[in-house]
């Protein structure tokens, strides 16, 4: 299960980020046309004076542009982050060029300088954000010196006290770090959030292929059985009319290892047959063989089973469950100090299983995060060992697939003095009894 676990992180989680060239591009021929719109209202609507000209030029370049990526390109292929940063920055100077004409930070447009940033920050890496964000503020800083005069009306020019364009360059400022960082938090986390969700369908995916072996076996022996016989039904006859004694040991030899074969097909038929004792079993069926793997670690696993007055518990042999509650019996082995206890115990009702350590605990900072995707620690010394320990991906598909079937699943701390997790999972009884195959589950 921590093989998976390591598989399922590093296949999902390094992914690289690409944005399509289409999608840039929609937002330039946006852009483009907004540019040409406010100019136009402002030119012919408002009247104000404007330098048309290097605006309708900057303008141009840019449409330009536009056309020679769309002619020279596929407009669907996947830019690298490196192109859609530059042409992200791009866009970024285009606006101050305009800026610069038309007022520079008292142009209410300035606070478009948020836009690439922004897009930059869902959905490309964060160093390239924070250069774009760099880029950003310096041409703000730049065009807080230099830039033509506001269009405005000339028998009632405007005049903006200094003051006021430090605050909306601040303003600009902190837009461009706040949002931007909030707009990527947001984002990796539905990002990881998508990841793991991949990872746990892989996993899922995975034991249930195994859990079908057994009927692929079936198949397999059925449709071979009928070739095997008669085989040995010729080999027997050969056997009886051939009279040479080199030959008659040759076919002695070939129905023997043909009856070999039928004998194996069958205790394969007789395994995978519906009904078969590993079909369905007990709860305390159910916790050995998820504890026998881990015995042989140096740490002692206690199972105690509750006695109770209602009959004990039996359902399939779900391959959810078994990862799920192995997984998290890993974790508290790999955790503990010396001892490991899975507790369990039932009613008409409610089925309940227990498992706890006695390691450090599960970190109050993390404590209520636990579950989450991708969330990990660096265990210290004290905590017997330096190397990393994982609580998430493998933890989030175990409790993913747990809820699946229906359980509950709470993770706390034994009380003080006491240390060590305890990770609580419940079952409605009628629905852990009634589940019966991987579709179930997942349904």
């Amino acid at each position: 299960m921590s093989d998976m676990n390591e598989i399922a992180a590093s296949d999902f989680r390094h992914a690289q980020r690409h944005i399509r060239l289409d999608t840039i591009l929609r937002l330039r021929w946006l852009a483009v046309l907004g540019q040409l719109a406010a100019i136009f209202i402002v030119a012919q609507g408002l009247e104000f004076n404007v330098e048309i000209i290097p605006c309708v030029s900057i303008i141009a370049l840019s449409a330009a542009l536009n056309l020679a990526l769309q002619t020279a390109a596929n407009p669907m292929q996947r830019l690298e982050p490196m192109q859609a940063a530059g042409l992200l920055a791009l866009n970024i100077v285009e606006l101050a060029g305009l800026l610069f004409f038309t007022g520079g930070l008292q142009n209410p447009f300035s606070f478009l300088f948020l836009a690439p940033v922004l897009i930059s920050a869902t959905a490309l890496p964060a160093r390239f954000t924070f250069g774009l964000g760099l880029l950003a503020v310096a041409c703000a800083s730049l065009l807080f010196f230099f830039h033509f005069p506001l269009p405005w009306d000339s028998d009632d020019p405007l005049v903006l006290p200094p003051v006021y364009l430090v605050g909306v360059w601040l303003s600009i400022a902190l837009a461009i770090g706040v949002t931007s960082l909030y707009s990527f938090q947001v984002t990796e986390e539905a990002r990881k959030l998508a990841d793991a969700l991949a990872a746990t369908e892989l996993v899922l995916t995975r034991e249930q292929h195994l859990t079908q072996l057994d009927g692929l076996a079936a198949a397999a022996a059925h449709e071979l059985g009928t070739p095997l016989a008669t085989i040995f039904l010729i080999s027997r006859e050969l056997e009886k009319t051939v009279k040479d004694p080199s030959f008659a040991a040759d076919l002695k030899t070939l129905r023997e290892q043909t009856q070999r074969c039928r004998d194996i097909l069958s205790k394969i038929t007789q395994l995978s047959s519906t009904g078969a004792p590993f079909d369905r079993m007990k709860m305390s069926e159910l916790i050995e063989e998820v504890v026998a793997p881990h015995r042989d670690f140096g740490v002692e696993i206690k199972v105690r089973i509750a006695v109770a007055a209602a009959a004990e518990p039996v359902g399939s042999r779900n391959p959810a469950i078994l990862y799920g509650i192995g997984n998290i019996v890993e974790n508290a082995v790999d955790f503990a100090r010396t001892t490991v206890e899975v507790n369990a115990w039932w009613n008409k009702d409610t089925i309940e299983l227990v498992i706890s350590d006695d390691g450090p605990g599960i970190p109050p900072d993390i404590l209520n995060r636990i579950g989450e995707p991708y969330l990990s620690r660096r265990r210290t010394q004290d905590d017997g060992g330096g190397g990393r320990r994982g609580l998430g991906l493998g933890v989030f598909i175990a409790r993913t697939l747990l809820e699946r079937t229906g359980a509950k699943v709470s993770f706390t701390n034994r009380t003080f003095p006491e240390h060590g997790a305890v990770v609580q999972i419940s079952w409605p009884r009628q629905r852990f009894e009634a589940i019966e195959t991987h579709e179930e589950t997942i349904g």
